[in-house]
């Protein structure tokens, strides 16, 4: 039996570099959604309605594929931290979250493209960040220019600095792609991962 091709809705070098973990083939292609929230949504629903929607933009390339989406959004009580995209928003945000628990919200879906059945899971991780000075930020800031992450934070990287504790069930939800979470959902489409 052959196995279905597997496509990566994401430009993201980290969902990428998780991805070639589990030593599958795949190819990686730019699913072009609109990331914004629509009005009165939950962080947990926006995670999840985009991951699905990055995987459904790309079914008329790769018909017959399992197309996988995943989409994160960080919050804290009622408030959103997506990428920051500049130094000045990051500051903010890292401002507003010392010495507070953030959920870090990740969204994922297996989309199987010759069905039509999409499988969705969303995958919580809890941040505890340090209590960091204004002058800590900065220097992490300079370092580690994190703009293309929510919660401006890469903990691949320096950012585990500023963390204190990790909490949840997939080490890798945090960097964006939960690999526990898609080995399940690959089993549920019969495709083998070992």
């Amino acid at each position: 039996m052959t196995q279905s091709q597997i496509v990566l809705a994401s430009t993201s070098v980290f969902r990428r570099e998780l991805l070639a973990r589990l030593g599958l083939p795949f190819v990686m292609t730019n699913p072009g959604v609109d990331e914004t929230a629509l009005h009165g949504e939950t962080p947990e629903a926006t995670a999840l309605r985009l991951s699905e929607s990055k995987a459904r933009a790309v079914v008329a390339q790769y018909p017959g594929a399992l197309i996988i989406g995943s989409d994160q959004v960080a919050c804290l009580d009622a408030q959103v931290f997506g990428k920051p995209d500049n130094h000045e928003n990051a500051v903010k945000q890292l401002q507003a979250m010392r010495g507070r628990r953030v959920n870090f919200f990740t969204g994922l879906c297996l989309l199987n493209a010759k069905t039509g059945k999409a499988h969705l899971r969303g995958v919580p991780t809890l941040v505890t960040f340090r209590n960091l000075s204004d002058d800590e930020i900065e220097n992490y800031l300079r370092k580690e220019q994190p703009y293309n992450c929510a919660g401006s934070a890469k903990t691949e990287g320096l950012g585990i600095a500023v963390i204190a504790k990790i909490e949840g069930d997939d080490p890798n939800a945090l960097i964006g792609l939960p690999l526990i979470a898609l080995c399940d959902l690959l089993k549920k489409e019969n495709f083998s991962v070992i």
